[in-house]
């Protein structure tokens, strides 16, 4: 809830296809990530909240003031874009100084205060220098120097790492995560790299279809995923059910990477045992490296065991995720190089799957 210092909006854009109607707001030193599949209306929020795509309804205040009748160059906000946009024919000093020249500084103020901030993003030596001649990482301090510079209520960066190779990336996070510190007024932060939105927020949202579908702190949207594509970003596997006497009645199946199933389970029931003592409608979730593996059913018959099918095995880095096709529902697994290759674990075979209730969390639906 704003407290009217900071950002609150409620954003309607109505197109052809499709409908943005989201509640938002920020604090005054608050970074907000907004997170999202392609086409979620991401980019469009943060173009609507700038200026730049009009809005169908709602409202839209920043500090008290309401923007919603104000052009873009009247709204108090700085917008870093994906690629930047900075003027080719400008050298880094005059397009940090573009701004502040925009809202009435003379000529000489301007460039002491683009200086200024080259300097605090550690580009002074490059203040001459043209775009071109700029790697991307610079590119893109010059681009926040540029949306600082004119001091405003709210920040915007749309994709801001997106365009950077790994190892710049690293670099820049970190560099923008200590000047979104500093930062007085409030932050909204458009990505789809779960990483940056849980280094760089204080709070995330995410967007689906247009729609709002769950915030909270970076921790708690790890912890508690509550959509599918939540579930596959923090790599969960999710499920919906019902909770009762310390066992979940799985309904629909959501899991990590997409999959659902039901349907009858041949040795075992459609329930997974936890630890939990909730009751109703709730949601279930454990990592794939709680999910255990044997080729033949294992000695002890551990509570929650199933039969599954291999759909998929994908190497990623030093582990690799198999993909576990039900009934009695779909799962991910994570298991070293050497267990594949001991359990011949290869699409089509069949395993036995277990997951220890402890290893299970439940949270109210």
């Amino acid at each position: 809830m704003s407290t009217g210092r900071g950002l609150d909006a409620r954003l309607i854009v109505r197109r052809a296809a499709f409908e943005l109607d989201l509640a938002l707001t920020a604090e005054p030193g608050e970074v907000v990530a907004l997170l999202g599949p392609n086409g979620a209306g991401k980019s469009t929020a943060l173009r609507a909240l700038a200026g730049l795509v009009p809005t169908s309804g709602g409202h839209l205040r920043l500090g008290g003031r309401d923007l919603r009748r104000l052009p873009a160059d009247r709204r108090g906000i700085g917008m870093v874009f994906q690629d930047y946009l900075l003027f080719p024919h400008l050298s880094a000093l005059e397009n940090v100084a573009f701004g502040p020249r925009c809202q009435g500084a003379g000529r000489r103020a301007a460039r002491r205060r683009a200086a200024d901030w080259l300097e605090r993003v550690g580009l002074a030596e490059f203040a001459s220098a043209r775009p071109r001649a700029l790697s991307g990482g610079q590119a893109q301090r010059v681009a926040l120097a540029r949306a600082l510079a004119v001091e405003p209520g709210l920040l915007l960066l749309d994709e801001p790492l997106a365009a950077l190779d790994a190892h710049t990336r690293l670099e820049i996070r970190a560099a923008l995560r200590r000047h979104l510190a500093g930062f007085g007024g409030a932050a909204v932060l458009v990505t789809h790299d779960p990483l940056d939105a849980m280094v760089l927020a204080d709070r995330i949202v995410v967007v689906e279809g247009g729609r709002l579908v769950q915030e909270g702190t970076p921790a708690d949207v790890a912890r508690r995923p509550r959509t599918d594509y939540v579930a596959r970003l923090v790599g969960l596997n999710l499920y919906r059910g019902r909770a009762e006497a310390g066992s979940v009645l799985i309904g629909e199946g959501l899991t990590g990477d997409g999959l659902t199933g039901e349907g009858p389970i041949g040795e075992g029931a459609r329930t997974l045992d936890t630890v939990d003592s909730l009751e109703g409608e709730v949601f279930l979730a454990f990592a794939p490296s709680s999910v255990a593996l044997y080729r033949t059913r294992p000695d002890g018959s551990p509570r929650n065991l199933w039969r599954a099918r291999v759909a998929a095995v994908e190497r990623q880095g030093d582990r690799v995720r198999v993909q576990l096709a039900g009934p009695p529902f779909d799962a991910v697994a994570e298991v070293t190089p050497a267990a594949v290759a001991e359990l011949h674990l290869v699409e089509g075979s069949l395993v036995w799957a277990a997951v220890k209730a402890t290893e299970t969390h439940v949270y109210p639906a």
